[in-house]
């Protein structure tokens, strides 16, 4: 099938040539358009070819990301991420030069197609749909309607069941700082959990967010106790990784909570049996219907408050799921950073979902009032009074409690897309931000691969000694981060790199198969062992037997490397991976300004992932690439929700 697509889309004549020998489509898009047009019976003209033209680039849009595709300005903002070249290495043709309709007449010709619905109110189902100048497939038009429709509902309907002074009571022992450090928002945040029946908790790394949670949880279960009632909540995230770290960090909270007296014993117990799950998991996922879960609009979720951790990773499809499957009745908690990498399907939800509000809260006044009587803090937000109540119960952390300094510098250059200030913050040399201005394709860094190998070196030593503990946290001390998988600039190529210089400097080092400091990392969830993709571990000799060693909740488990199904050696590891993760130190290895995958959100999520200190290394025309281009995926979902 795949060599068959591939076929079709060289063979491809007309407009759908044109665009595919350019590199613009691939073979999938052109399959989709030219089914499509089949089905529809309709005339093969001038027309056709337009519409399954544009079919085809917002198939590829979704691809990419986008949820809808602006037909009026697409010529302008496509790019290709491999521009095919001829035998003389120049570029087949140039996008800017590629036959582009006249947009007056691309959008008569797609309006007037069977395939496209037109404008929101059109009730005809077609597989497509055109909204002024941009068309979406049908199903992700219906799907941020919905999502607009449950979230603003939601936002609208506030719990009628709240004991403000209860309430009161619990966030001056559970938030218990001084008024005069100004503002708490960790305080604010969680009061808005309680009073709202939506809220959104966003921040970035060592904001508190998960800290936050804990006491949302103690504060809804105190609400519940003196009711007489059970309140039954759920913890949920788009993956295993996520989801086991949330548990774990909220199990934490509550001993900490319990330890201080901040709560009763049967609170705190309550806080700590809270479960949590993928969200796959969460809404009872049928392997044999990957659209369609057990739990739905009429099949809701059983739960009191439904918590959802690194929201920024939420497809809108698996959003539009969740909002369904939450009951009316229900708080929804939805916490993540929106400046970090978002999921890798169509849609960028929590940043839409937060939208202004990133830049300082929105709410209405009476919203703003309240939730200063109740928090007993100084609420600094726009006093919104249009008819928008989704901010109402937004909530953005800024306080960083993790990292100060350096990386707290260069963390909000970034976020803001400052390139000057980047190229300052990194020049500087700080005690925990280094730079190395170098392009490694070009230039060896045997200071990086050496520090790596040091950290190796000292991780199989505390492993032959069956040390478990001192060898994952020698693997935690330092972590070498790759955009890329392959090439150059990839987690292969330094992986090799590394193993060649272990065997030359570390006696008996062993290239492959099982050895003791064999670093590890699981590349798929095994949910009986407690192991998910993307967690670390390492090989130990433990009395002659070879075990690996993984940390859970404070503590080292052993399991027989028989076991393990799906594993690799981790010496590096992508971006994309260590999201969720913290390390001592992050050394960032950046490809050249060329490479598609370079974006603001990779730099910021790679720099964040550093708790004492982060080494950049890559030219100065890649750092400014990546501060300069943030991911741009296009949806109508924050217009809907904020200009409603």
């Amino acid at each position: 099938m795949t060599l068959l697509l591939g076929r079709q889309a060289h063979r491809a004549s007309g407009l759908l040539g044109a665009f595919a020998e350019a590199g613009v489509l691939e073979a999938a898009d052109v399959h989709v358009a030219r089914t499509l047009d089949r089905l529809s019976g309709a005339a093969s003209d001038g027309d056709a070819e337009l519409t399954m033209l544009a079919i085809a680039l917002t198939v590829r849009a979704v691809r990419h990301g986008s949820v809808i595709t602006d037909l009026a300005t697409l010529a302008g903002t496509v790019t290709v991420d491999e521009v095919p070249l001829g035998p003389d290495g120049e570029p087949v043709v140039d996008v800017a030069d590629l036959p582009w309709p006249e947009p007056r007449r691309w959008l008569g010709a797609v309006r007037s197609s069977p395939l496209v619905a037109d404008g929101d109110a059109a009730t005809t189902s077609r597989p497509l749909r055109l909204v002024g100048t941009t068309l979406a497939l049908d199903r992700y038009w219906r799907h941020e309607r919905r999502i607009v429709a449950d979230l603003t509902t939601r936002a609208a309907t506030d719990p009628s069941d709240v004991d403000e002074e209860l309430l009161r009571a619990g966030l001056g022992r559970l938030f218990p700082g001084s008024p005069s450090a100004g503002p708490d928002l960790q305080r604010v945040a969680a009061a808005a959990a309680v009073l709202r029946s939506c809220t959104v908790i966003a921040g970035g790394p060592g904001t508190g967010k998960t800290t936050t949670v804990a006491r949302i949880l103690a504060l809804l279960h105190e609400q519940a106790a003196a009711e007489g009632r059970p309140m039954r909540a759920a913890l949920a995230a788009p993956t295993g990784k996520a989801a086991a770290r949330l548990q774990e960090a909220v199990q934490e909270q509550a001993a900490r909570l319990a330890a201080d007296g901040a709560v009763e014993p049967a609170v705190a117990d309550a806080v700590a049996a809270t479960e949590a799950a993928t969200l796959h998991r969460l809404l009872g996922w049928n392997p044999g219907n990957r659209s369609r879960f057990r739990h739905d609009r009429s099949n809701q979720l059983p739960h009191q408050v439904v918590v959802v951790d690194e929201t920024s990773m939420v497809s809108l499809s698996m959003m539009a799921r969740l909002l369904e499957a939450v009951r009316p009745s229900a708080r929804l908690v939805l916490v993540g950073d929106p400046q970090q990498l978002a999921s890798v399907e169509a849609g960028a939800v929590l940043g839409d979902v937060v939208g202004p509000a990133a830049e300082r809260l929105r709410m209405r006044p009476a919203a703003r009032t309240e939730l200063e009587a109740v928090s007993g803090q100084v609420v600094d937000a726009d006093e919104d009074d249009r008819p928008v109540c989704i901010g109402d119960g937004i909530v953005v952390l800024r306080h960083n409690h993790r990292f100060a300094g350096g990386i707290r510098d260069l963390a909000a250059a970034i976020q803001t897309g400052r390139a000057d200030d980047v190229v300052d913050v990194l020049g500087r040399e700080t005690h925990d931000v280094h730079w190395l201005p170098v392009d490694v394709a070009e230039e060896a860094v045997p200071a990086v691969r050496d520090l790596v190998v040091d950290q190796a070196a000292e991780v199989i030593e505390a492993a032959t000694l069956g040390r478990a503990g001192d060898a994952l946290a020698a693997m935690r001390g330092v972590q070498l981060l790759c955009a890329h998988r392959r090439g150059p600039y990839g987690v292969a190529t330094w992986r090799r790199e590394i193993e060649r210089r272990l065997a030359e400097t570390v006696p008996g080092f062993a290239w492959q198969g099982w050895f003791a400091g064999r670093p590890l990392l699981i590349t798929e969830n095994d949910r009986q062992l407690g192991l998910y993709n993307g967690d670390t571990g390492v090989v130990v000799d433990v009395a002659g037997d070879l075990r690996c060693a993984f940390e859970r909740r404070g503590e080292v488990v052993h399991v027989s490397p028989s076991r393990l199904a799906a594993v690799e050696t981790l010496y590096a590891m992508t971006i994309h991976k260590s999201q969720g993760s913290q390390f001592g130190e992050v050394i960032v290895v950046l490809p050249d300004e060329t490479s598609p995958i370079l974006t603001r959100e990779l730099l910021y999520t790679a720099v964040t992932r550093a708790e004492r200190g982060v080494t950049v290394v890559g030219t100065e025309a890649a750092v400014r690439a990546a501060v300069s281009r943030p991911v741009a995926r296009a949806s109508g979902l924050r217009d809907r929700l904020w200009d409603a």
